[in-house]
């Protein structure tokens, strides 16, 4: 039986949560080596050999090289194992579902990180904070996750009609916001807190 693939993690970062929550929705099993990034183990030239960009998620492969960036990282393990697809099934789909997820990622995910690193109290004294630009991305924010509201209304998912890497991206954006910005769902976007309730509510969603 082969062994687990080793996943350099990090707990409570989103990035490698999204290749987890990927990683269980195909049951496919994975070894964690917490790596303390506030700690800066990540910036340790033994790690830097592993990823030059000192970040994680960072995948190890059987022949001993390493693979980094989360959706890089799920494009292998979807690879590994096709099914349940979650990436697109043919090349009109992967598209699809290729656009949607670099929206969740540049206009959400992208905005909700600024937020939160100009704003947290996790980073202060990590670099320099201005917080009256993490306030103003704060807005981008809510103005995004009122048009998400608005795309979300007459579709069960981010892409379409079945989960995938878009809604994975979407909810560990959204969910972190929400733990170190104070990021929250209107009650009144009756859409968007209806598919946040269906896809935290899915088992992957505690990986």
């Amino acid at each position: 039986m082969a062994r687990p693939l080793k996943l350099y993690n990090h707990s409570v970062a989103p990035n490698p949560r999204r290749v987890r929550i990927f990683a269980t929705e195909k049951g496919i099993e994975l070894s964690l080596e917490e790596v303390d990034i506030l700690a800066g183990q990540s910036r340790t030239s033994e790690f830097l050999a592993k990823n030059s960009s000192g970040g994680v998620p960072v995948l190890e492969l059987d022949d001993g090289s390493y693979l980094s960036e989360s959706v890089a990282i799920c494009r292998y393990l979807e690879g590994l194992h096709p099914e349940p697809n979650l990436l697109g099934r043919d090349l009109r789909e992967q598209a699809e579902i290729e656009r949607w997820n670099r929206r969740m990622e540049l206009e959400l995910f992208a905005a909700i990180g600024r937020t939160v690193q100009n704003t947290s109290s996790i980073f202060q004294g990590r670099f320099k904070q201005f917080p009256d630009y993490g306030e103003a991305q704060r807005t981008v924010v809510y103005q995004r996750l009122e048009r998400m509201d608005r795309e979300l209304n007459g579709h069960q998912f981010v892409a379409g009609d079945r989960f995938t890497i878009t809604d994975i991206t979407a909810l560990v954006a959204i969910e972190i916001g929400g733990r170190l910005a104070d990021i929250k769902i209107a009650p009144e976007l009756a859409s968007l807190t209806r598919w946040h309730e269906v896809v935290s509510s899915r088992p992957s969603a505690k990986a």
